[in-house]
């Protein structure tokens, strides 16, 4: 186990553009409006504590109820599809039971800790040495946490029109991360 720069920032820099924080700021905004209150502390914690533990267990709990990674990653685009359906589109698909405060679901996972990310966790352990992966988690929670308190600050300066404009544009983003998710895992499960 060492240290090495390169791998943190490389494995911040990958983490950072699948759980697409910036991207997200329109759901997070839409959820404060729609509950009220986001618990960014909580939101950030168990987003980080689900990665790390999927980190070293992922692939072991997967393979307990006999799903494969490819699998997994095809089932995780999916969501990541329908999540950008809504966000082009400006429909809802995902209906929740009004939740009074908005931290695990959805933040936590999946906005945050979703398919996507835990399947980019294992594709990074099979490259880099853990202990830099779990710096890379730590940055990206900081980081996460830092625009989950400010979301109210960013929705004013950016407005409405602003917050749907970017919505828009990084709703065309998820779909490509969600078409490149599927087409890079399909072929693994019919070889």
């Amino acid at each position: 186990m060492e240290l090495d720069l390169k791998q943190i920032v490389t494995a911040s820099l990958i983490l950072f553009a699948v759980i697409d924080i910036i991207g997200s700021i329109p759901i997070i905004v839409g959820l404060r409006q729609k509950v009220g209150h986001i618990q960014s502390e909580k939101a950030s914690i168990v987003a980080g504590i689900l990665m790390t533990v999927f980190l070293f267990i992922g692939e072991e709990i997967l393979g307990l109820i006999g799903i494969d990674v490819n699998s997994f990653a095809v089932a995780g685009s999916f969501i990541l599809f329908f999540l950008a359906l809504e966000m082009i589109l400006g429909i809802q698909l995902y209906k929740d039971d009004a939740p009074e405060t908005a931290s695990i679901v959805p933040l936590a996972f999946p906005l945050v800790a979703g398919a996507g990310t835990l399947t980019t966790l294992l594709s990074l352990r099979a490259e880099f040495e853990i202990v830099n992966i779990i710096i890379a988690i730590v940055i990206n929670v900081v980081f996460v946490y830092l625009v989950l308190k400010s979301s109210g600050k960013i929705e004013r300066v950016l407005g409405s029109q602003g917050i749907n404009v970017i919505r828009k544009i990084f709703g065309v983003v998820l779909l490509a991360i969600a078409v490149k998710l599927f087409a890079t895992n399909i072929q693994s499960l019919f070889n």
